[in-house]
């Protein structure tokens, strides 16, 4: 077996994020600046570093709708175009210092209106805010919109998404409360793209089960799937190892269609007791279409290096595994066919196959 990756080995490595919410990334300081800026007195404590540790313990409660409840904060401090922009600015500096080489960062424009922004002018704003934190390295970046699944804006949000298109934005996505709210609620939105030959995701399977998967292929034809470890219950592992897939998971599998694991994340929100429990390993073994991702770099206090080296630590995958992870999630990606190819061809398989010659394995 190969040697393990040492950090400074995962550091350097090229990475590819599907799953990232903007208002769940943010730097602490910046919160705590912009809340004294707009006049936002909410915040539990002004210290950066306590700030981080309340935020991780509030999100580390083991529930999904209590996780939620820390969004309060960063989403209170994100209602004017001069604080979106900054927070996308520093959100894609801060990808790009952690080797990201491309990223959708998702957002729900409809929760930033509360002082008197469209929900085109957020877009503006986040867009513009990404494109100056990128220029000048290696990222590219890109914006999924993110309707609520618990309002009634998703046909709209969609309709923004599509205005977008061609200025940034490469996708759209229902996020929120799973349970009591699935997919299908929103068929006017996803029918509407479709038409428009318009990208979406579904946040599905992570806090409800297979049948919230389902609703989201059969119903509403997912391209990829937020999360999607609940397919962990159409599979039954026999004492001996060997995996029995259930229809559906032969379905998700057969058609490679992407899940958008969130490891820590899960941890977080209770899917999992421990990171070494998480289905990662098993849905790699079984060549699922697995891409690794952060989800809330804040709430989570997560970046991809760190993610990666999770799965070194838990499960001994090396470079070769990092690579795999990162050509699924780019071949996944919502950006064009060409350049995704490029990105494969130019940036991540040169980049790794130096690393393969420093780390032979």
């Amino acid at each position: 077996m190969a040697d393990l990756p040492t950090r400074a080995q995962i550091e350097s490595a090229p990475k590819v994020l599907l799953h990232d919410h903007l208002d769940g990334g943010l730097r602490a300081s910046p919160v705590i600046e912009l809340a004294d800026e707009l006049g936002y007195a909410s915040l539990p404590t002004t210290d950066p570093e306590e700030l981080s540790q309340w935020m991780r313990r509030g999100a580390d409660r083991k529930d999904l709708v209590l996780y939620l409840e820390t969004f309060a904060h960063t989403v209170g401090v994100m209602q004017t175009p001069d604080s979106i922009h900054r927070v996308a600015r520093e959100c894609a500096e801060d990808l790009a210092a952690d080797g990201v080489v491309y990223a959708e960062i998702r957002f729900a424009p409809e929760l930033h209106t509360e002082q008197g922004m469209t929900m085109d002018d957020v877009v503006e704003a986040a867009t513009a805010g990404f494109v100056e934190g990128s220029t000048g390295t290696p990222l590219t970046i890109r914006t999924l919109c993110s309707a609520m699944r618990h309002l009634n804006r998703s046909l709209e949000v969609a309709q923004l998404s599509v205005r977008w298109r061609d200025k940034g934005v490469v996708g759209f996505d229902i996020a929120g409360p799973e349970n009591g709210y699935p997919p299908d609620d929103h068929t006017l939105a996803f029918q509407y793209l479709q038409r428009e030959n318009f990208h979406y995701t579904i946040h599905a399977g992570e806090a409800y089960g297979p049948k919230s998967i389902w609703k989201a292929l059969a119903w509403c034809s997912a391209e990829r799937l937020g999360h999607g470890v609940r397919i962990l219950d159409d599979i039954t592992v026999a004492d001996d190892g060997t995996a029995a897939l259930g229809r559906l998971a032969h379905y998700v599998r057969d058609r490679r269609i992407p899940l958008e694991v969130c490891p820590s994340s899960n941890l977080h929100t209770g899917v999992v007791d421990t990171l070494a429990d998480h289905p990662i390993k098993l849905f790699k073994d079984l060549r699922f279409r697995v891409t690794l991702n952060t989800d809330n770099r804040l709430m989570s206090n997560v970046s991809m290096s760190d993610e990666m080296m999770n799965m070194v630590d838990f499960f001994e995958w090396d470079l070769r595994d990092m690579q795999w992870l990162t050509v699924n999630a780019m071949k996944s990606a919502f950006l064009p066919f060409d350049e995704r190819l490029a990105l494969i061809n130019d940036v991540i398989k040169p980049t790794y196959a130096t690393m393969f010659t420093d780390h032979p394995g």
